[in-house]
Formats: structure tokens, sequence, C-alpha cells
């Protein structure tokens, strides 16, 4: 049995993952999901014949490593179904839940996204020509069973309602390039969704007495403070020491990162607790409440972490352990993942060919994001005086430091500012946050030459 049932999830969908379409349409044909674990599916990646076994083995563990990051929930609908009861909140009055239910616009709305690819062909058509009802719960169900909702899984009952809900990786981690409409279109695996509004859809769960109970609090405080949290935005450290609000008074909630261009980076997250694995299985465990094990003698620590010590989150063993065994491929995919180059058009090539030059000498950055990996190589921690902002992230994590955070890609994560927190609306308000902090006398033009440059990796 599960021992720990509370959470919030690292990227959370619930009451509004109503879309579902199903996942790949181009890969294997979906089978029924059951309430007894996880849907499993066929590869969606065919690795090649090979004669070099370790190449077949990557083939493998990247072809099991994505359909674990896009599909698998590691059995958490038990908390997002049974407890939080948010498949009740997405069908509504009309289909044996509770409330309107959640409608396919509302919950595009939410900043979810959809498969394109994961729809028949003639319901995208019926799309472009405006000819589904995106009003209508009915659809939402209706597209559920096919799964076709980013990070989002359905289950049903034999007489076609809801019966719990689950989510997965690629919820928070994933979007799509709105080929088809604004949130329907191909995915785009390992971008940060800085359009979900993680919190809105947890106030929206029917029972948050679970949540509650763990806190300390009501149910009305605990969506006061996901509320503030806002679009692209979720607070990871909340069930570990139950600090809603920063002390200036604004949410205590962070910016989701993206999830590529990994591979040769140490230390994860904002705060860098640990490596990409570890926070794996830190949030498939606590924070998406599936049913694993995972192991964090810090979180022992009451004094800084009072909720997760009185929990037990340092130490949870859960049976069956649906998480253990996935994480070898899912570390493996994620660091397969490349970050994309941003497109011609968004950059000034001239401008930024000057501010490499910037950027490498005068600027100092490259003394710790050190190309090409653009975050130092090692331990690549620093102190908040280093970098000349206040503690309080920091404060929330086991050393107490600011993570140097890898810089490809940058382009692709503008929305909801910079920092952990989003505190510098712009790249030019970095820029300037730096050239006061560190005294480096840049003149306007560095200052726009470096901007371009950071635009274009």
């Amino acid at each position: 049995m599960k021992n720990v049932k509370y959470g919030l999830l690292f990227g959370v969908g619930a009451a509004a993952l109503l879309v579902g379409f199903y996942p790949s349409a181009q890969s294997s044909a979906p089978l029924a999901p059951n309430r007894s674990g996880i849907t499993e599916r066929a590869s969606r990646i065919t690795p090649p014949a090979a004669a070099d076994p370790t190449i077949n083995n990557a083939a493998r563990m990247i072809a099991e490593g994505r359909s674990t990051f896009r599909f698998d929930t590691f059995g958490d609908e038990a908390f997002w179904g049974d407890a939080l009861k948010l498949h009740e909140a997405i069908q509504g009055e009309r289909f044996g839940g509770v409330g309107p239910g959640v409608s396919p616009k509302a919950a595009l709305e939410l900043g979810l996204k959809v498969d394109v690819e994961a729809l028949p062909h003639p319901l995208v058509q019926q799309l472009r020509r405006g000819e589904v009802d995106l009003n209508d719960v009915a659809v939402t169900l209706a597209l559920l069973k096919k799964n076709a909702v980013v990070g989002v899984k359905g289950f049903f009952r034999e007489n076609g309602s809801l019966d719990a809900v689950g989510i997965t990786c690629a919820l928070c981690h994933s979007t799509v390039d709105n080929s088809l409409t604004t949130g329907i279109g191909r995915r785009r695996d390992g971008w940060a969704n800085r359009d979900l509004n993680v919190g809105a859809i947890i106030a929206s769960a029917p029972d948050l007495s679970s949540l509650a109970a763990l806190l300390g609090v009501d149910q009305a405080t605990v969506r006061t403070v996901v509320l503030a949290w806002g679009p692209g935005k979720f607070d990871a450290e909340l069930i570990l020491d139950g600090k809603g609000f920063r002390p200036d008074g604004k949410t205590a909630a962070t910016l989701l990162p993206p999830a590529f261009g990994l591979a040769g980076v140490n230390l994860h997250t904002w705060t860098g607790w640990g490596s990409v694995t570890h926070w794996n299985a830190f949030v498939a465990n606590l924070e998406m409440q599936g049913s694993g094990t995972f192991y964090d003698p810090r979180l022992a620590n009451a004094e800084q972490f009072p909720i997760a010590a009185r929990a037990g989150f340092f130490n949870v063993r859960n049976e069956p352990d649906l998480i253990t065994p996935k994480l070898a491929g899912l570390h493996f995919y994620q660091l397969a993942i490349p970050a994309p180059k941003p497109p011609a058009s968004t950059f000034n090539a001239a401008a930024a060919a000057r501010g490499a030059t910037v950027f490498n000498t005068q600027a100092k950055c490259a003394t710790c994001h050190v190309p090409p990996l653009f975050t130092e190589p090692g331990w690549n921690l620093h102190t908040p005086a280093e970098i000349g902002i206040d503690s309080f992230q920091a404060d929330r994590s086991p050393d107490r430091r600011y993570r140097t955070a890898p810089l490809k890609g940058l382009w692709t994560h503008q929305t909801g500012g910079f920092y952990h927190d989003g505190r510098f609306a712009t790249l030019l308000d970095v820029v300037e946050h730096y050239n006061r902090v560190l005294g480096l006398s840049l003149d306007g033009t560095q200052k726009q030459d470096l901007v371009e440059y950071l635009k274009s990796l």
C-alpha cells in the first residue's frame, strides 16, 4: 500500500486535463488503461538493427524512456483520481461528476496541450474546419478516451464514465508547436510549459483534504496558496517546508524549467537538489504521488523541512514499485533530448557574433556559464551573495545555493521572465543586474549584443 498520499506534482495536471486525445498516432495502437497500475504501450521508437550491443541498448533505452516520459503515470491516478477526485470536476454533473465540467476550450485556456499526431485524420480535418464544439464537456470525454492531451491520462469505467485521471512527466515539461492552432500541434518534449496554470488546476479539485491535512491548514488556504502561482509556475518545496509565500508577499512558486540539453550537466533544478535522475525519483514519488521508492535523508531535517520530516518523505517505500524500474530509461531519454536551436529570425546574427565576444570577455559570463555546456563542469552551485540576490529559495534546498542554469535553448522559455522566480522580465534586465552587481561597465551596445547572443544559443 502507498504510505505517502500527499503532494502536488511537478507539473500536475488535473481538473483541466480534460482534452485527451491519443499518444502518437504514428506509433503503436492504444491499449485500454486500467486501474491496476500503468497502461503499457508498444515502443514509440523502433530500435534500429545494429551489431553493436551498446548501440542497440542505447536505442532501446531511448525508446523506453520516451514512452515513460510521455505516458507513464507511475500509478499516480490513485492520488489525482481517488484522493483529489479531479476526474469528477472534469466530467461534471452531466456525466456523474460535480460542477459544470471542463470543456476542451477551458482546458486549453489552462495551458494544457494537445498532441495533433494522436488524433485521427478526420478529427484533425474537423478541427481545421471549426466543426468540433470545444465548449462541450462531452467532447472533452470523447477526446480523453483518445488520450491526446500531453501529460494527461484518463481511466474509464465500462459504462464510459471517467474513473480516475493520472499525469505524466510531459505535463509540465512538454509543449506543442501549435501547428494546428494554439495549444494543438506536434509534441515538443523537454520544453517548459510556461502556459500551464498548475495552481488553477489543483484548486479546481473537489477534495483537497489530503493536502490540507499534510500542510496543517484548511482547504481554502490551500487554494489561496496554489492560485497565487499563476501560469508556468509550481512550488515543489511547498510540501516540504509549507512556505506558500516569500517574505515580500509574493508567491514562493518557481518557473517550470525545461528538460532538454541536460547531457553533461551535473546538478538539476534551480537550487541544485541533485542529479537529473534524483529529481525524477523525487518528483515521481513526492510530487506526482506515484507508487515507488525514494530515499533522501536530507529531508529528515525537521528544522529545514518540517512537513517532509513529519510525513516521512525522506524514506518512501511503496509496493508495487512502479517508478524505480523506469528511472534508467527516463534519465537516458532526457539526456538525449537536445536543446532546440533558435530560428534565424529570432535574433540578430551580427549582434550575436559581437555578443559572443562580450560573453567570453568583459561580461565574464563564461566564468560560470562555461561553453559548450553553459554551466560549470562539476559542482555548479553559488551562494545568493555571489549572484546578488536574496536567499529565500536557496534556503529551501539542502545546500542553500543557486545552480548555474545551462543557457542553451533559452529562447524557448522567455515567457514568465528569468531566474528561478521570473523576477527579471527580460534578458536585458538580467544583463543590467549583473552589470551593476559585478561592476562590468558594459555600454548600451554591448548589453544589447549580449542579449542577442543569449537568444542565439
